[in-house]
């Protein structure tokens, strides 16, 4: 499958590393085609792998996935809605703000939620909230001696969450729970302050949540 990833940060890289290494070809889009990790990056990659701008990835993919820092999401989105059109659509993103001397906060919460803004603002796409409860370190392959971890999931369309379970299959990733319609972003996006909030204490962002059951 063609995969188009929006952003060219750790989470982008990282997520780009691991659906080339399962034989899907990946496209970088962004706005800074000369970094320096992205030449390390198509290296890594090889023929799986491509660079381009942000309307060019959004165009290459058959699924797209926005992995850009929350600042920047509405200007990107802007450009490259019509190339969305129809498009399943992963939000890793965070509404994170940063305020110096202060830790992270969520922008929106409680009544609305950055995957909702994100599913708003592409009207005609499958918006499907995934990924962003974890470090880029353990997206891919995430192994844990103590156990399984879960990734959760939400988003309006059952089609879409299909082709994205699929995709975290390919990952790595055992058990994938859906909670339902792309509001349940809220508590996604709240359980990431409490994955920051935890790491924060105990000095570390290797670790990831799970679910036991009796």
């Amino acid at each position: 499958m063609n995969i188009g990833i929006i952003g060219s940060g750790d989470v982008a890289l990282s997520l780009g590393k691991g659906l080339a290494a399962t034989g899907h070809h990946v496209m970088i889009g962004t706005r800074n085609q000369d970094k320096k990790e992205l030449t390390a990056w198509k290296k890594h990659v090889k023929k799986l792998g491509s660079i381009g701008s942000t309307t060019e990835a959004a165009s290459h993919g058959e699924i797209i996935i926005l992995a850009v820092a929350w600042h920047a999401a509405e200007d990107v989105l802007q450009q490259i809605r019509p190339e969305l059109a129809g498009k399943v659509v992963i939000d890793v993103t965070n509404p994170l703000v940063f305020r110096e001397d202060e830790p992270p906060a969520l922008s929106v919460g409680f009544n609305m939620s950055g995957g909702e803004i994100v599913q708003q603002s592409l009207a005609d796409s499958h918006v499907v909230k995934a990924l962003n409860t974890i470090s880029h370190t353990k997206m891919v392959q995430p192994e844990y001696k103590e156990g399984m971890p879960v990734m959760f999931y939400c988003g309006n369309n059952v089609s879409a969450k299909k082709e994205v379970v699929q995709l975290l299959r390919d990952l790595g990733w055992k058990d994938v729970v859906d909670l339902g319609d792309i509001t349940k972003s809220r508590l996604l996006e709240q359980l990431t302050m409490l994955w920051i909030e935890y790491g924060a204490v105990r000095g570390g962002w290797d670790h990831a949540f799970s679910v036991l059951n009796q």
